[in-house]
């Protein structure tokens, strides 16, 4: 005789038998008894209410995990951008520096490059690319605009020098810089100005704008002069003396970064005066369309042989190295002390397994006494705790990435209605706390919490399968 009735296919029945819809259950025993044991009605109810702190502590363990990363991303996204304001996105340095020659010659080399890498794209890429501008700029306005080189936006030469600040008693380590007036990055600088003008850089007034940290140290104001001791000696008939210059305070900027009590600005002309440079300059400075791309930027143009070796090329992430390894670190150490959280969560998994143990050995000795081997008793009390496990991993990551995506907003509603700042923007120079969401960052919370979880189930699993089917039954009352 032939059955007409349709085959029910492998996945039908698990999920059927899952959600206890089918009585078929034998297709996938461990998986149907398992989460019919979390969705059942305990007799102790003392279990039930841990399992539910155990949900509970996941969830909140996962949540806090992914708003703390996701702040720490945006405070360290919101660094970066102030740090790109006023650091060169890469530099070039030679120890014999650079002419102005130099440079231009240097600006075209790239403009080459570009050019021979993008006759081999698509004509799609091509269009897209040529739409981008790119310009080569100095402070003599002598060198030539690249042209199909999207990935450059500026390149103009670079004046740095280690000096010494002091006035009075007090003294600073600054890292002086040539500015051109007239150029992108001081266009960048006037944004961040709280005193004076950039355009108060005048050549020959031997002028410096200072960060805020500088000028709070130094007890500085616009208008007052300050002395500076260069890595440079002076030989008289007197004897050899430390080259010094006294200069004026034309500004002060704040970033909210560390550059603040590190950076000092001077115009390009004096500072080659004060460097006994003439005409030449230490290097090049090179801005790119993406800054955060800069590090990929120059392995692709090292690994294509484009870059002059006897040039000395470094990326702002290598002269902020110190900063962002000390940030890595932190974010580290954040996450570790709050997955204490998540293995709170999966101590109570534990304890909760263990009591159901306790509570189902008469269950679990008919199902041995039914046929079942060790290792299915073994499965099914893994998937309860997963599945205790997951549902808490599921709901502390679906309100952790609404909550790090509004807290902005959340925190802002809370200042309007207890009307004090949460973050008073003169001290902390931010007027919402930032968040960014990384998807790296959510997948290894929920890929450790999961393994948090499934590594919690093994002992009472394993101490469930190892319960003996006639002392159960005859022990049970």
């Amino acid at each position: 005789m032939v059955s007409l009735a349709a085959p029910i296919k492998p996945c039908v029945v698990v999920c059927h038998t899952a959600f206890g819809f089918n009585p078929c259950m034998l297709t996938n025993l461990p998986l149907f008894i398992g989460l019919r044991y979390m969705r059942s009605k305990r007799r102790d109810g003392f279990v039930s209410f841990i399992s539910l702190f155990s949900l509970a502590a996941m969830a909140l363990g996962v949540m806090a995990l992914i708003v703390v990363l996701s702040v720490m991303n945006g405070f360290d996204r919101e660094i970066k951008m102030r740090l790109l304001k006023v650091v060169p996105h890469i530099t070039v340095s030679s120890r014999q520096g650079l002419s102005i020659e130099d440079i231009d010659r240097l600006a075209q080399q790239l403009t080459q490059h570009s050019t021979e890498q993008s006759t081999g794209q698509s004509t799609g890429q091509s269009t897209q690319q040529s739409t981008q501008q790119s310009t080569v700029r100095s402070p003599q306005q002598l060198t030539r605009q690249p042209r199909n080189q999207p990935s450059v936006i500026a390149v103009v030469p670079m004046l740095q020098s280690f000096v010494m600040a002091s006035r009075d008693e007090r003294q600073t380590g600054l890292v002086l810089q040539g500015l051109d007036p007239q150029s992108k990055t001081a266009e960048k600088l006037a944004e961040s100005m709280i005193s004076g003008y950039v355009g108060q850089l005048q050549e020959g007034q031997f002028g410096v704008v200072i960060g805020s940290q500088v000028a709070r140290k130094l007890d500085l104001f616009v208008g007052d002069t300050v002395q500076l001791t260069l890595p440079r000696v002076t030989v008289t008939p007197a004897g050899v003396f430390p080259r010094i210059k006294r200069v004026t305070v034309s500004g002060i900027f704040q970033v909210g970064a560390q550059v603040d009590g590190s950076l000092a600005f001077i115009h390009y002309r004096d500072g080659q005066k004060l460097l006994q440079l003439g005409d030449r300059y230490q290097g090049a400075q090179i801005e790119l369309s993406d800054a955060f791309l800069a590090d990929s930027w120059l392995g692709a143009q090292r690994a294509s042989g484009a870059l002059d070796p006897a040039l000395q090329w470094r990326s702002w992430s290598d002269d902020m190295g110190t900063l962002f390894r000390a940030m890595r670190m932190e974010k580290v150490i954040v996450s570790l002390l709050l997955s204490v959280i998540i293995a709170v969560a999966a101590f109570n998994i534990v304890a909760s397994l263990v009591l159901m143990v306790s509570d189902k050995r008469k269950d679990i000795a008919v199902v041995r006494t039914l046929g079942a081997t060790s290792s299915t008793v073994v499965k099914i009390f893994v998937i309860q705790g997963l599945a205790v496990g997951s549902l808490g991993i599921l709901v502390g990551t679906v309100l952790g990435c609404l909550l790090a995506y509004f807290i902005g907003d959340i925190v802002a509603l809370l200042e309007h209605l207890s009307g004090s700042y949460m973050f008073d923007p003169s001290i902390y120079l931010i007027s919402a706390l930032p968040s960014k969401i990384l998807l790296g960052d959510v997948f290894a919370v929920v890929t450790g919490a999961l393994l948090i979880s499934f590594i919690a189930t093994l002992y009472p699993a394993w101490r469930a399968g190892k319960v003996l089917p006639a002392e159960a039954l005859r022990y049970d009352h």
